[in-house]
């Protein structure tokens, strides 16, 4: 096991540092004791333009670069726009690199997404599994950036050296999700929907026919496994990050319904998309690293509830 332990004094660039996973990565550094921390908001930066990018991080400085940032959404958002998803991560992670490679910086973590992997890949998937199977068309402009990226950090590494790693979380959730029906991924969006008919006494309706099976990680437990790769693991593989658990989506709602206090009916509207069948990780590379995740899935969303009754109902 590789032991290159962060200097508390390193400067980090977050980039993405207000988003669900950034903020997570950020609240994680600060905690560790780590305080020369870097982000800019979209409104002060576009990492789609690669001078502006190039500039910032020149002048910033980075001893190291954490790759949050992404265009994002769920299986609606990804079905009705796939040229954005598909042109705005490919650019976001190209003005990174280029950027951070400028800069001379050493040492960098990009991280995809679990919807990289072939949509019929033997379960759990392994990270071998990558580029062996046809995706799930639903998000594949989204999954092919990601594998862009993968292999970009992996070309840097053999071209140039450098330290470069990349990791593939599964799905997450938790303070600071995005909530927005039209864009949002499941558990957030259901949250919001059991909450929403809770109080209107109205009928919750979801998409597909429940059975689907999805694995679930808190935010800061992904910032926990950054942190930990970023001190343990230097590699051309990519490594899962995950809870080596899964359940159907009708179970999911069971749960959220059951934190929410909805006690009426749930509809199930079969027309529309599935998605992949399972999708659950094999994450033994990086348990036999020794990380663990630490928060259980109800408490979690519990957690997750209670920080959309407070900061977005």
């Amino acid at each position: 096991m590789v032991q290159r332990t962060l200097d508390r004094d390193a400067v980090i660039y977050v980039a993405g540092h207000g988003g669900l996973v950034g903020s997570a990565i950020w609240r994680a550094l600060e905690a560790k004791g780590f305080r020369n921390l870097v982000g800019w908001r979209s409104s002060e930066l576009d990492l789609r333009d690669s001078q502006a990018t190039a500039n910032a991080v020149r002048d910033a400085a980075p001893d190291v670069v954490i790759v949050a940032a992404a265009r994002v959404g769920g299986i609606l958002a990804n079905s009705t726009a796939p040229v954005d998803f598909l042109n705005d991560n490919l650019r976001i992670q190209t003005s990174i690199f280029e950027a951070a490679h400028a800069a001379d910086v050493d040492r960098l973590l990009f991280l995809g997404s679990s919807c990289i992997y072939p949509k019929y890949a033997a379960q759990p998937i392994s990270e071998s599994s990558l580029l062996t199977g046809e995706l799930e068309p639903t998000n594949e402009a989204y999954a092919i950036a990601k594998i862009a990226g993968i292999i970009a950090i992996q070309s840097y590494r053999r071209q140039y050296g450098r330290h470069w790693i990349s990791a593939m979380p599964t799905n997450l959730y938790g303070p600071g999700d995005n909530f927005d029906l039209t864009s949002s991924h499941v558990l957030p969006a259901m949250i919001r929907k059991f909450d929403d008919a809770r109080e209107n006494g109205s009928t919750v309706s979801l998409w597909g026919t429940g059975s689907p099976r999805r694995e679930f990680l808190h935010v800061d437990d992904l910032a926990s496994a950054v942190l930990f790769l970023l001190d343990h693991y230097d590699a051309d593989d990519t490594v899962n990050v995950g809870t080596g658990e899964d359940i159907t989506i009708r179970e999911l709602a069971e749960t959220v319904a059951g934190v929410v206090g909805y006690e009426g009916d749930t509809q199930w509207d079969a027309d529309k998309p599935d998605g992949t069948p399972r999708k659950l990780l094999d994450v033994s590379r990086l348990r036999g690293l020794g990380w663990e995740p630490n928060i259980a899935l109800r408490p979690g969303i519990e957690a997750t509830y209670a920080w959309y009754r407070e900061h977005v109902k």
